[in-house]
């Protein structure tokens, strides 16, 4: 049985340390120095692959490749849960991620970057919580609550991070995750649209519920790759323009992410790292209070 702690006292400075999760290109490990590889096995099974452990400007960092590093586990395959818990149980406060997504609206073009605040979850098959009953889990029932989804505070400082690079980045959307791997019909990408999607992809869900669960402060950065289908005129998605837009765009999203890090690393997380275990612990049925 898992042992959740949920009542802190001590209010000295909790440090950061800072997990990534990237797609493809965005798992290189060069961005961290003093890099090691750390196998980590948690009671949900294991990882995506290796953690990476180092620094980026002196900040402890962990990067992660959230398909592997072959990029060969597919989205429904991906073991959320292993990939959250392994971060967590390696010390991790944040989690600042990047995925590929469709474009639901105009004004976000292809190429462009959006830093999501909500998401609208369209998948069947993947488990949600930590809090499923089994001997090796947490005690209790979670309902958590996912307003809001993503840490305001740490959104805010990737888009000041983006703000100081000169990068447009779009403030907010409502992300859309499918199941996959196909991509949408037109039909399913017009209803988005009218639901108030903004962006689609296959892997925010249930990653930042998950990241939420474990008390971990989650912010994400999107690389609109593509318009989806729902666009009259334009042909439909396909993996090669959107490996093509999202190798053109990667950069960008590196320095971001580096410089969002350090951005982090100055403030004081304290009060919020403690919230957000509260949070989860208030919202537990009959476990561990």
């Amino acid at each position: 049985m898992i042992h959740i702690k949920c009542k802190d006292t001590d209010l000295d400075p909790i440090p950061v340390k800072i997990g990534i999760i990237g797609g493809s290109g965005l798992d290189d490990p060069d961005i961290l120095e003093q890099r090691q590889e750390k196998i980590v096995e948690t009671p949900y099974g294991n990882p995506s692959d290796a953690l990476i452990e180092g620094e980026i400007a002196g900040v402890q960092c962990v990067l992660l490749a959230r398909h592997g590093r072959k990029h060969d586990i597919m989205p429904s395959n991906v073991n959320y849960r292993a990939n959250i818990w392994a971060l967590r149980q390696v010390g991790c406060t944040h989690l600042i991620v990047s995925t590929a997504c469709g474009s639901l609206r105009e004004d976000i073009k292809p190429g462009q970057l959006v830093v999501p605040h909500d998401f609208i979850d369209r998948t069947t098959k993947r488990m949600q919580t930590f809090y499923d009953g089994s001997s090796q889990s947490p005690r209790g029932v979670c309902h958590l609550p996912m307003y809001p989804a993503f840490s305001e505070r740490t959104r805010n400082l990737i888009l000041e991070a983006a703000k100081e690079l000169e990068i447009p980045a779009h403030d907010k959307a409502t992300i859309v995750t499918i199941e996959g791997p196909r991509f949408s019909s037109r039909s399913e990408s017009n209803m988005f649209r009218q639901w108030g999607g903004d962006l689609i992809n296959m892997t925010t869900c249930p990653e930042v519920v998950l990241a939420k669960e474990a008390g971990l402060l989650y912010g994400s950065v999107a690389i609109a790759t593509d318009y989806d289908c729902w666009r009259m005129g334009c042909e439909g998605v396909n993996v090669q323009d959107v490996l093509k837009t999202f190798k053109e765009n990667v950069v960008k999203v590196k320095k971001i992410l580096v410089n969002a890090v350090s951005r982090i690393a100055k403030e004081d997380w304290t009060e919020d790292v403690l919230n957000a275990k509260q949070c989860v612990c208030q919202n537990t049925m009959s476990g561990a209070m």
